[in-house]
């Protein structure tokens, strides 16, 4: 088992569109990807010898192995090295919501041939901190504000350049894409949003003022800014999926329709499905 993450070979909506795969040949430059759990080792050296994997910089299409964050790591990556090509995930992990059925045995390029792409845009967050730096980072998930220190943190919050609550008294707040409505949004009790659904989960985490605001979902074209008050006394971080920037003075986000990622799944794997379940689930 190695000790990190093994890369082999050394309907339409603004926010999500199917779109026809590219043929057989132009899939075959194939890029195969392992988290680095018990599991997914397994599977990489069930796999190892089915194709003549290539490194993920030449790559065509990438198949990830393991759970929903090895896929959100993988399509960081994608992101900071500047090329991004399309991803199917075979679940290792625990929920897997990104990802497709793993089964042993069969044709993993057959499968991948015939998986449906879906393109999912991801959040910008444009951030200045404290000493006047500025940041950019993009979410697949969400981008969270949390309290740095005891004291909870008050963030004033501003929708389409109108202010919509002058001081909210919390311990953090984030705004989630319908692919990231399942995970930590979920857990602040924020809504599940449909994948096509073209909105965007805003949603406050243990929240003090004002006592009866449970969030609100927002259309996705709306840009959303959060100001930082007493930004001294009480300091904020914010967390673009895996990323943090600490000691932020504001933060605007929207949606980066100019970079898209697909995902790739299996014929009849039905996301829309999965998540009215989850909705259901006692």
């Amino acid at each position: 088992m190695t000790s990190a993450p093994l890369w082999i070979g050394s309907d339409e909506s603004a926010n999500l569109r199917t779109e026809s795969l590219p043929k057989r040949h132009e899939f075959e430059r194939v890029a195969l990807l392992a988290s680095e759990t018990e599991r997914a080792q397994a599977a990489y050296d069930a796999l190892k010898d089915e194709h003549d994997w290539v490194p993920l910089e030449s790559a065509d299409v990438a198949i990830v192995l393991g759970g929903d964050g090895f896929m959100l790591q993988t399509l960081h990556a994608m992101l900071d090295a500047g090329r991004v090509i399309p991803a199917y995930g075979m679940n290792l992990g625990t929920v897997g919501f990104m990802m497709n059925k793993y089964r042993d045995g069969g044709n993993v390029m057959r499968r991948v041939e015939r998986a449906r792409p879906f393109k999912i845009a991801p959040l910008r967050m444009d951030a200045v901190t404290q000493d006047g730096s500025e940041h950019t980072f993009l979410a697949i998930n969400e981008v969270s504000l949390l309290r740095e220190m005891r004291q909870t943190a008050k963030i004033e919050v501003s929708v389409n350049g109108r202010v919509r609550i002058k001081e909210l008294v919390c311990d953090g707040v984030l705004l989630s894409t319908p692919a990231g409505s399942t995970a930590y949004n979920l857990s602040a009790n924020g809504p599940i949003l449909p994948l096509g659904s073209e909105l965007l989960a805003l949603t406050p985490i243990s929240p003090f003022r004002p006592r009866r605001w449970n969030g609100a979902i927002l259309p996705d074209h709306l840009p959303v800014k959060f100001r930082i008050l007493e930004p001294q006394k009480r300091p904020v971080s914010a967390v673009a999926d895996q990323r943090e920037l600490r000691d932020i003075a504001d933060v605007t986000l929207k949606i980066e329709r100019e970079t898209e990622l697909t995902l790739l799944f299996d014929p009849g794997h039905s996301l829309d499905e999965r998540i009215v379940a989850e909705q259901f689930a006692l």
